[in-house]
């Protein structure tokens, strides 16, 4: 009586159950999964490779535009001090 249910049980469960780990293994998740068990770079890892380089590019336009205002206030404070100073004679 057991057996009369057991083995149509298994070999539903290893039907579906394979079919579900195929289809699983071709989506995005578990592609990332597989990579991670064989120990391969990820594209997480390469997009924080990319995230990295965007940050230091931004510091660089950062700084670049600190040094820009910076002239611009040397260039308005001598215009001012010209127009306090009297005209030399």
């Amino acid at each position: 009586m057991l057996e009369d249910v057991l083995i149509p049980l298994v070999a539903i469960l290893t039907i579906f159950g394979g079919g579900t780990l195929v289809l699983f293994s071709i989506t995005p998740v578990g592609k990332a999964l597989a990579a991670r068990i064989l120990g391969k770079k990820g594209v997480a890892i390469g997009v924080e490779d990319e995230t990295v380089e965007e940050v230091k590019e931004l510091r660089r336009e950062v700084d670049e535009m600190g040094e820009r205002v910076d002239f611009l206030e040397r260039m308005v404070a001598k215009q001012r001090e010209a127009e306090r100073l009297p005209p030399v004679r």
